[in-house]
């Protein structure tokens, strides 16, 4: 019987799962919620799995369900634009050209783009709104570490920062067309990206 393989144990049974890819270890005190994605094996079907939050000030806000999804979108879109834009201004050299110094690199559509877009956020902002909005999109601080780096502490400075960082979410989902006006009353029927 050169070739095959007698296997011990329970015969395959199709109406059982092949892959069970459910996992229960989490690291005690992880900061995760659960997201749906697409199934990598099987054609239209859907997972559930748990992301981390712990560094993504903007999703935790969201799973805990202090920001709506069309807040939780326009800070995704913000984002993006950011990290599209933000190479633009270190290709752009503003003194002469000097032999020895590495070629130019223009500005792409995209990235001009994305600059016209977080014009609109930063005029809708103001100076401290962009702030606010820079501290937990960009830099991925919390509400405290927020407070913190102003010279602030205390469960009031975290929750006045938590609001602003509402007031500014609905701003800009209003610039992206998220919603219909800034103070996040009326709201277009947003889908999540997986």
């Amino acid at each position: 019987m050169a070739g095959k393989i007698r296997r011990k144990g329970k015969p395959y049974n199709p109406a059982n799962p092949v892959h069970d890819r459910r996992t229960t270890d989490l690291v005690r005190g992880a900061q995760v919620a659960p997201i749906e994605i697409d199934d990598p094996l099987e054609a239209g079907g859907k997972l559930y799995v748990m992301r981390s939050t712990r560094d993504d000030p903007l999703a935790d806000h969201h799973a805990r369900g202090h920001i709506d999804e069309a807040q939780y979108q326009a800070g995704r879109a913000f984002q993006k634009h950011f990290g599209v834009a933000e190479r633009g201004p270190r290709a752009v050299q503003w003194s002469e050209a000097v032999d020895g110094d590495p070629p130019r690199e223009n500005l792409t559509d995209g990235q001009l783009m994305a600059g016209k877009w977080l014009s609109k956020c930063y005029r809708e902002l103001g100076g401290d709104g962009s702030a606010i909005i820079h501290d937990v999109l960009v830099h991925a601080r919390t509400s405290k570490q927020m407070a913190a780096a102003r010279g602030f502490s205390g469960k009031e400075w975290e929750s006045y920062f938590s609001k602003r960082l509402y007031v500014c979410l609905n701003q800009i989902a209003a610039v992206f067309g998220f919603a219909t006006e800034p103070t996040g009353k009326q709201r277009m029927q947003v889908k999540p990206n997986s």
